[in-house]
């Protein structure tokens, strides 16, 4: 007689890497796109870690100086224990809390939530401050509000014309290319995959990127292409722009930028004359210690040709991480509140504490950024405890051969993870945490949707959630039953709550609705609220509804080149791998692709340091050397190198990195460094 077997279900659910969140479905551990959908080879290799053998499946902690197996109560009292010395003997600010753009709203907010209440910290920051802090900062003085794309992603589609500025997504996010289907300009300092698909590519030098949307603007004023009614009733500022860019005519910006002037004014004409156009940033023009004014130039070029709040036309940011856009908006970042209400508001601390069940007074106010955060560690006024969540910043983080020894500076350190990342290999205790399909949750994507998690299948035994573990130190550190709920649904309903009334409202949205299918944009202000699919049509968010002009100038890279270290460079990600690569490392088809680092360089820049293609070379700079294998590529430019940053140990791309902080958005400068190449030694 033949067995028959039991049917296994299909599950929809959404990719765990971008910020795109494709939808998919999840059958066992198998993964495959929504009918309508597609994954990259990230997206298709998802559930081999489902059931890998390099889960995390049992606490761990350090004695005598090794990782051991512990039981989840020996683990978590360990934690709880040392955390409440550290306060008892440094004060509150003793103890950190480090989370990261990939988390759930919901886990999100109760990490904000644990940080503030059961640990009473001010020290908390999120790696996100490394993807999107300039963006934000930028969008919200000259908008009133962030949210990286303010209308959905199909209306790319309909564009005539799309200045798309220091982004690649033909690698990083390949379902997007899709909306890229005419009129594509691309600024680049590298011919990139998604430079190839353009009509035009602009190659300017690293860093420039503010001088060459100072000449752009200028050539739309010269050339009569000034969207002048739309400036009187839609926008504040102008002529303090105008001041700035009137001394940046094009043939002056093409000997800093090397972009042409003619080219200069072919975008201007291109976008000013596209019946639909929009111009999009991205990290390339974002992660420099003057990115929100980079970010704010191209806005600015935006509003002058009124295309922010025009039906079929917008300026937009394209998110990275899965959850950047909501894991900045309920409270993991140093200076917010849930809803995007900002920490040091006195009505935003009184609504938050009473949804908390807290004096507001006893909240915490502003602490230090992230990098600021890490640099802090161990030293005497710094914190002498860490939790991170959702992070390897030992990979990821700028200048990684200093966060390596603030990390060993700690009295003590604890990792949650899925895998023991190049992080949680250093610390006291480490965590097994529940991967994306493993539990429920919510996303917010690239376009400011909110996307439900389903769980498709059970967790290996001995793994727990996040939120079951927050819960548990926060009981064990004296809060009481129910402030920390372990259930997803039931968090996000005190979420709701919290961000009511804030920028960021998801007060109408619930998991009822979600499951549903209904596509609800934020905000969402009551139950009925259809959402907000395109914000900005009728009014800005400032209170007299109009757009802020914000006057900024060229500066340059934070460190220049010199005889010692006469080359720049770039990092930045591949098709094959994901961020820090904590994960994508472990897929043997992933890495099977890309095992290891390189470095593009141009043949003759290669040939004048002795190298050939497939050569190991080291690339130096004033932080340290990385070892890379060298990628010969005609089109980079000759004084640019080109490195991936998902690599560990040796070939950590950023132990080169500036960690030289954008003064508003506190982003670390990591596109542009000065360094060196010779053979590796």
């Amino acid at each position: 007689m033949t067995a028959i077997s039991e049917p296994v279900t299909s599950t929809a659910t959404h990719c765990p890497y971008c910020a795109l969140q494709c939808a998919m479905a999840v059958r066992g551990t198998e993964t495959a796109p929504a009918a309508d959908g597609g994954l990259c080879q990230k997206g298709w290799t998802a559930g081999s870690l489902l059931r890998s053998p390099a889960r995390l499946t049992t606490p761990l902690i350090r004695v005598d100086g090794e990782l051991r197996p512990a039981s989840w109560d020996a683990a978590l009292d360990l934690v709880a224990t040392r955390l409440a010395e550290l306060k008892h003997e440094y004060g509150a600010d003793a103890n950190a809390v480090f989370g990261g753009g990939g988390l759930t709203n919901e886990k999100a907010y109760l990490l904000g939530k644990f940080a503030r209440v059961a640990l009473g910290t001010s020290q908390v920051d999120y790696n996100g401050r490394f993807c999107m802090s300039s963006a934000a900062a930028a969008g919200m003085r000259a908008f009133g509000l962030d949210r990286g794309l303010p209308f959905p992603l199909e209306d790319l589609a309909e564009a005539d014309a799309i200045l798309l500025v220091g982004s690649n997504p033909a690698e990083t996010m390949p379902p997007f290319a899709r909306y890229l289907k005419r009129g594509l300009i691309v600024v680049d300092p590298r011919r990139t995959a998604t430079a190839e698909l353009a009509e035009l590519h602009l190659q300017p030098a690293p860093g420039t990127d503010l001088a060459l949307a100072l000449g752009i603007l200028h050539a739309v004023v010269a050339d009569g292409l000034l969207n002048q009614s739309y400036v009187d009733e839609r926008t504040t500022g102008f002529e303090a722009v105008w001041r700035i860019a009137a001394a940046w005519w094009p043939e002056r910006v093409e000997r800093i930028t090397g972009v042409s002037a003619a080219d200069q004014r072919a975008v201007a004409a291109r976008l000013a004359n596209a019946r639909n156009a929009y111009v999009l940033t991205a990290r390339g023009t974002e992660q420099h210690a003057s990115g929100a004014d980079m970010v704010s130039a191209w806005i600015n070029l935006a509003l002058a040709l009124g295309l922010p709040g025009r039906a079929g036309s917008g300026f937009g940011c394209l998110t990275g991480q899965g959850n950047g856009q909501g894991g900045r908006e309920h409270g993991q970042k140093a200076d917010q509140l849930p809803g995007y209400r900002r920490i040091d508001d006195p009505a935003a601390r009184a609504h938050v504490a009473g949804v908390w069940g807290v004096a507001p007074e006893s909240l915490p106010g502003p602490g230090r950024s992230a990098y600021e955060l890490l640099d802090a560690l161990g030293t005497v006024n710094g914190p002498r405890g860490l939790l991170v969540f959702g992070s390897n910043v030992l990979v990821s983080a700028p200048r990684s051969a200093r966060v390596a020894d603030r990390l060993a500076a700690l009295d003590f350190l604890v990792v949650a993870d899925l895998v023991l990342s190049e992080t949680a290999a250093l610390a006291d205790v480490v965590l097994p945490i529940t991967q994306w399909a493993e539990e429920e949750g919510t996303m917010t994507n690239i376009e400011g949707r909110v996307l439900l998690r389903r769980r498709a299948i059970d967790p290996p035994e001995g793994v727990r959630t996040d939120l079951d573990v927050l819960s548990g130190l926060a009981s064990r550190l004296g809060q009481p039953d129910g402030r920390f709920p372990v259930d997803a649904e039931t968090v996000f309903d005190e979420l709701r709550a919290a961000s009511k009334g804030g920028l960021a409202d998801y007060s109408g949205v619930s998991y009822d609705r979600l499951r549903a299918g209904e596509r609800l944009h934020w905000p969402v202000p009551e139950r009925d609220h259809p959402g907000s699919p395109r914000v900005f049509l009728d009014r800005f968010a400032h209170a007299d509804g109009r757009a802020r002009f914000h006057p900024v100038d060229h500066r340059g890279p934070a460190e220049p080149t010199d005889a010692e270290f006469p080359l720049q460079a770039t990092t930045g990600r591949v098709l094959q791998h994901y961020q820090s690569g904590a994960q994508t490392r472990l897929v043997e088809e992933l890495t099977d692709a890309v095992p290891e680092a390189f470095v593009e360089v141009h043949p003759d820049t290669a040939a004048r340091a002795g190298l050939a293609d497939g050569d190991w070379a080291e690339v130096e700079s004033r932080r340290g050397a990385v070892k890379a294998r060298v990628r010969c590529v005609a089109s980079m430019r000759p004084d640019l190198v080109f490195l991936p940053f998902h690599f560990p140990g040796a070939q950590r791309a950023n132990l080169l990195t500036n960690p030289a902080l954008d003064p508003t958005s506190r982003m670390p400068e990591f596109k542009v460094c000065a360094v060196r190449l010779a053979g590796a030694r």
